[in-house]
């Protein structure tokens, strides 16, 4: 049953009635195949005893589909033509599929979105699901779509009075109408190099760094292809240092770990997913005073976004012992080498209390939540 008592609510077995879980997978972004891969792992993991899982997966063409097939389907979009046969929607865009997704998702008592990227972590479909009337898993609309656009949240951290490298925000129309501008303008604020990331993605997509003014332009064209807006940052010789964050009115940070890229000269798409090269080391190797200030800086910009459930804080740590705010995550990666669920085993929860105690939180926040309208 589920036990409701504070902002530590876990669920806990019933065999006489499981809770029904929709897991909400895949997506129209960038990083549909990492969601996929979260939501194998995170299906391994559930406790069976007291859940029944109905997956929900988004194809990369938008379209929803019921899929009741091998979970080991799921990885490598292996499901995408079974779901298609099971449910008859042979077609893309057929409304058959979305009124059979939505039916599922309805009969459900939480909603898990393990969605990352545009349309899945940016507020839209929490959006969906506040209409519906459903818990789920995460942060609310506000937080969802800040944490997702790193402009906005730049601001939001500034206001907050929290600490940050320079940055400048680039727009695609001022670059296509005048490409060398925001060179000047680098030249005349912070210089090169300089890192450049699209506003609007995660997993490192896009991102790329800048040694000159040539490259700058070769590096915005490139972050703009996957968005409007690009942000442009300082270039500093540091080390990345994450830190998780779980929790709703009462947030708890885990023990921060650091993320150790071999061969590249940043922690790239490739070397989060793809090659492996990269190694975590939790605790990261930093003094103690350290290791509670990024702890604290990461609850302070949870709170900046209204954040609820959980969130990926990452940070810059340098020789110095600065330490600078980088971004938020606030649906992060949940496959086996994702930081994330690293950060919670290595504090003290299994995966799969992990996973309890955030579809707690979910019901705890939806109670929270509600209003009168009368």
């Amino acid at each position: 049953m589920l036990v409701l008592a504070n902002d530590n609510r876990e669920i806990s077995g019933n065999t006489a009635k499981k809770l029904k879980l929709a897991l909400i997978f895949g997506g129209r972004s960038t990083e549909h195949e990492v969601s996929c891969v979260s939501a194998s792992c995170i299906i391994k993991n559930l406790d069976k005893t007291k859940y029944e899982i109905v997956p929900v997966g988004i194809t990369r063409d938008g379209d929803w589909l019921p899929f009741t097939g091998p979970y080991d389907l799921i990885p490598g979009d292996d499901w995408i033509e079974y779901a298609r046969k099971e449910n008859d929607c042979p077609r893309h865009g057929s409304k058959r599929c979305l009124d059979k997704a939505l039916r599922a998702i309805q009969s459900c008592d939480c909603i898990f979105p393990i969605l990352h990227g545009l349309n899945g972590e940016d507020g839209t479909v929490q959006g969906l699901f506040e209409l519906l009337g459903i818990p789920y898993v995460g942060c609310g609309v506000f937080a969802s779509a800040c944490g997702m656009d790193k402009t906005f949240a730049k601001i939001q951290f500034e206001k907050a009075g929290l600490p940050q490298v320079d940055f400048i925000i680039a727009t695609k129309a001022t670059f296509e109408n005048d490409p060398g501008r925001y060179a000047a303008a680098v030249e005349g604020s912070f210089g090169f190099p300089c890192f450049v990331k699209p506003a609007n993605c995660g997993s490192s997509v896009g991102v790329g760094k800048a040694e000159n003014a040539e490259e700058l332009t070769a590096a915005l064209a490139e972050a703009l292809k996957y968005d409007s807006k690009a942000l442009i940052e300082q270039y500093i010789e540091c080390r990345e240092i994450e830190c998780g964050v779980i929790g709703n009115d009462d947030p708890y940070a885990f023990a921060p770990g650091e993320v150790r890229p071999v061969d590249n000269y940043f922690y790239d798409y490739d070397s989060k997913y793809v090659d492996g090269l990269s190694e975590c080391v939790i605790p990261a190797a930093v003094p103690p005073e350290a290791l509670e200030k990024i702890r604290k800086l990461a609850v302070q910009a949870f709170r900046a976004i209204g954040g609820s459930g959980l969130s990926r804080v990452d940070f810059f740590y340098k020789k110095d012992g600065t330490v600078l705010l980088n971004e938020i995550n606030t649906m992060p990666g949940f496959t086996e080498c994702s930081m994330y669920p690293k950060l919670a085993v290595a504090d003290g929860l299994s995966y799969g209390e992990l996973l309890d105690r955030l579809i707690g939180l979910a019901f705890s926040r939806f109670e929270e939540d509600k209003r009168c309208f009368k």
